[in-house]
């Protein structure tokens, strides 16, 4: 099957639908998300993104992300990947947005409207080891910290999040 991401403009307004490979060869802006979950101890679930990526692949990031599919509801979505990914649930909250545009060395962009999402929860990950190489809880403040000491190993829009969010 294959994926589909939403075009939009500026302002996040939907102007079409484009398979996701295309969108990403292309380098055309498309809707996406980004969750953070963080436990009792505040500390960020972070992800180990899948060796088998076609991009970032094995680098460190958010909780979750991806790219709503035409007709689904950004939320709905972002829960929908939640459990796909890490095999957990949260009640999440609509924090902010930023556009961001990067180029990989396999020549695909991202160039992404990305929602960020914020929840709370204590439950052990089941990851999907197609998506997901490994996790780690970490305090905000320390992540910053290994972000300027060592930012090759963390997802551009992850860094870009971070900045905007601690």
């Amino acid at each position: 099957m294959k994926e589909e991401v939403i075009l939009v403009d500026e302002k996040d307004n939907a102007i079409g639908i484009m398979e996701k490979i295309e969108a990403h060869e292309k380098g055309i802006l498309h809707r996406a998300f980004s969750v953070f979950i963080f436990n009792s101890k505040g500390e960020l679930l972070l992800q180990q993104r899948a060796l088998t990526k076609y991009h970032s692949a094995g680098l460190w990031t958010n909780t979750c992300c991806s790219h709503p599919r035409p007709n689904e509801n950004t939320l709905a979505a972002a829960n929908r990947r939640l459990m796909e990914e890490m095999g957990i649930t949260s009640e999440l909250e609509y924090k902010t947005n930023f556009i961001y545009k990067t180029v990989f060395d396999n020549n695909l962009t991202e160039h992404e409207f990305d929602h960020v999402y914020f929840g709370k929860s204590d439950q052990l990950p089941k990851i999907n080891p197609s998506e997901v190489e490994g996790y780690d809880w970490v305090d905000p403040e320390k992540i910053t910290a290994d972000i300027a000491k060592d930012p090759a190993k963390y997802t551009s829009w992850f860094k870009i999040a971070m900045q905007k969010l601690f």
